[in-house]
């Protein structure tokens, strides 16, 4: 059974025929998504070059794999996080539309924005949530059942800092052999972050029974918890409202 795929859920569906397909499809999504939990999560070590915990402003970082759903709905569950934007990143500015960036011929990436607090987290922990549960870093241009260049993983860095760990970190995982192929994640210079249509945010918070959330992306939440239980919150922090308490 192939897991349901976001690009070809039409929006226009009214909300009462989402819900009898959320309906129809739990349990065959529960199901799958046990499966998917114990055959992609991963247990990464902590990265061996990072950033000591410090107080400071909060500081950004900007990553993309996959669904931006599913990615905002891990992170929104990691303390020291503040805020995550599910955006668009790697292409212009004029371009950063859903409808568009879906036709995968814009540079764009389904991405993520964490702002988070670098006293309680570091950049190098934010990335081994990324690399051990919020994805599969060793595929470039696909996660679960969603293809195409704006699902691939990749890594906007801000500054030389942020390269330099993410090239260590990626260096370290492949040098373990972690994973069963190479880490295909992208570096890519942050040129712009754009900020997904207001419908997109907290998406995983407002629609726990959406047929894709259950079968790709509550595993994800679950696999946090369980590999992390030192920096999983049960209260997520949301766009729309103030901060969860840690």
């Amino acid at each position: 059974m192939s897991s349901p795929s976001k690009s070809r859920v039409p929006f226009g569906l009214s909300r009462l025929l989402l819900l009898g397909l959320a309906a129809a499809a739990v349990l065959a999504g529960v199901w799958g998504a046990i499966g998917r939990a114990d055959e992609t999560a991963a247990v990464v070590p902590a990265p061996a070059v990072d950033q000591p915990l410090a107080a400071g402003e909060l500081q950004t970082a900007v990553l993309a794999g996959g669904c931006f759903w599913g990615m905002q709905g891990v992170f929104e569950h990691v303390k020291g996080v503040r805020q995550v934007l599910a955006g668009y990143s790697g292409g212009e500015k004029a371009t950063a539309v859903y409808e568009v960036v879906s036709t995968g011929e814009t540079g764009h990436a389904e991405s993520i924005q964490i702002q988070f607090d670098p006293a309680e987290i570091s950049y190098g922990e934010i990335l081994r949530i990324f690399f051990s549960v919020a994805h599969d870093p060793t595929e470039l241009n696909r996660q679960g059942p969603d293809e195409g260049t704006q699902y691939r993983s990749a890594i906007f860095y801000a500054d030389a800092a942020q390269r330099r760990i993410a090239e260590a970190y990626i260096a370290q995982l492949d040098g373990a052999h972690i994973f069963g192929s190479p880490i295909a994640t992208r570096l890519d210079p942050l040129k712009g972050f754009f900020p997904a249509e207001a419908y997109h945010q907290d998406f995983l918070i407002h629609n726990p029974t959406y047929p894709y959330i259950v079968f790709n992306d509550l595993p994800k939440i679950a696999d946090l918890k369980r590999l992390f239980p030192e920096v999983y919150r049960e209260q997520p922090v949301m766009v729309g409202g103030a901060p969860a308490p840690s």
